[in-house]
């Protein structure tokens, strides 16, 4: 894979995952109202625009990791602080 096609996948992947987390948000926002919700799911699409940033100037490696990272934290998150 060269690495032109590498950053468009990353960006394509943070994009994907960027209007899934959108969509969990407005789920859960529905279902219970909270500024901790908010909070987990803002900072995660916060993340997802960071790693697109990264991959556009180049930074693939360090944007999956730190997708990957921040995705498993989230959801840590989701599971451990959210009734």
């Amino acid at each position: 894979m060269t690495p032109r096609q590498a950053r468009t996948l990353r960006i394509a992947a943070a994009s994907v995952v960027l209007v899934a987390l959108g969509a969990v948000l407005a789920v859960r926002l529905a279902s219970r109202t909270s500024v901790l919700v908010v909070g987990v799911y803002g900072l995660a699409m916060i993340l997802c625009g960071i790693v697109i940033e990264l991959s556009r100037h180049g930074r693939t490696r360090l944007g999956t990791y730190l997708l990957g990272a921040g995705l498993a934290a989230a959801l840590a998150a989701d599971w451990l602080l959210l009734p």
